[in-house]
């Protein structure tokens, strides 16, 4: 019998193209995944990768075993969450707390699905920033897991008694105005940019403090013509000639017509999002729901649009 967990390590192998990077987000060792593809090879009869010295190739028995393994873990999700929803009865409620761009772009597309409805979660939200749910699920105030971001180890802390589910990173990118004549997807050295005017964060906030640093790293001095901390308030005044931005994916869900991004080799930068909750609140029907918002962060048209023309995402 096919083991469902070697067919979500399949997933993720092929998705990301190496049994290293498969591991890492499922939070295995390469061995482990190694073992586990062995076994899946071992349990339908057929080559599921052809391996070279430096990459692992899907064999086309694996991208149709793909097709079906996804259709069985639906339909394993939809039993866990019954299952969920029989031993929960009395408890189905979901406090959440997620910050704003998530709340705008990823948890929508989430509610929008059928895979939710299956959940039978009755859902409250609280659309904050991260410290500020974070202090509420800290204090008992009324939430039972949130969703938060930290920009390199800037200084977001969670209580000791929660549980910590990375969810997916979230790349900024560099913004310019379209006026300044570079085209789209173009690549450009950080020495390029220093001597154009940037918006960049308020200085002293825990963001600024990371990307100053990144900047500082790479040798680009920005002259700053305005401070943002609000990114589509940074797009705006990007999109008007203002100066250059770093912005995150998230926020280019509502990317303005007058800008356009580039690949800056030296500039490599992502927002962790993790969702915290206490450890007693471990029940499946919430982690299902988890991986439903992990899954909508993944497939943002931004994301598949720089993938499918070749762009370096960060």
């Amino acid at each position: 019998m096919v083991n469902p967990v070697h067919l979500t390590t399949l997933i993720e192998v092929v998705r990301l193209g190496s049994f290293a990077s498969a591991a890492a987000h499922l939070g295995y060792t390469p061995s482990a995944v190694s073992q586990q593809m062995a076994a899946l090879e071992r349990e339908t009869g057929v080559e599921l990768f052809r391996r070279t010295p430096r990459s692992i190739v899907p064999t086309e028995a694996a991208l149709v075993m793909i097709r079906h393994a996804e259709k069985v873990l639906t339909d394993i999700d939809a039993l866990k969450a019954a299952t969920a929803r029989a031993a929960d009865a009395a408890g189905r409620e979901l406090r959440l707390g997620i910050f704003p761009s998530l709340a705008t772009y990823v948890l929508p597309r989430v509610l929008s699905g059928e895979r939710w409805r299956r959940l039978g979660l009755d859902l409250h939200v609280s659309v904050a920033e991260p410290g500020d749910t974070i202090r509420r699920l800290a204090s008992g105030g009324g939430l039972d897991v949130v969703l938060v971001y930290q920009v390199g180890q800037s200084g977001l802390a969670w209580p000791h008694t929660a549980e910590r589910l990375w969810i997916g990173d979230d790349t900024f990118h560099v913004v310019l105005p379209k006026s300044w004549g570079i085209a789209d997807g173009a690549r450009v050295t950080a020495d390029q940019l220093g001597g154009m005017p940037w918006i960049v964060h308020h200085p002293g906030t825990s963001d600024a403090t990371v990307i100053d640093r990144l900047f500082a790293a790479c040798g680009l001095a920005p002259r700053v013509v305005a401070y943002s901390d609000d990114f589509n308030a940074s797009l705006g005044l990007a999109s008007a000639g203002l100066g250059a931005a770093l912005v995150p994916e998230l926020a280019l869900q509502a990317t303005p017509e007058g800008v356009v991004l580039v690949d800056v080799p030296e500039i490599r930068l992502a927002r962790n999002i993790f969702a915290l909750r206490p450890h007693a609140a471990a029940d499946s029907a919430t982690r299902l729901f988890l991986d439903l918002i992990a899954e909508a962060l993944a497939a943002l048209p931004v994301r598949a649009a720089r993938a499918e023309r070749g762009t370096s995402p960060g």
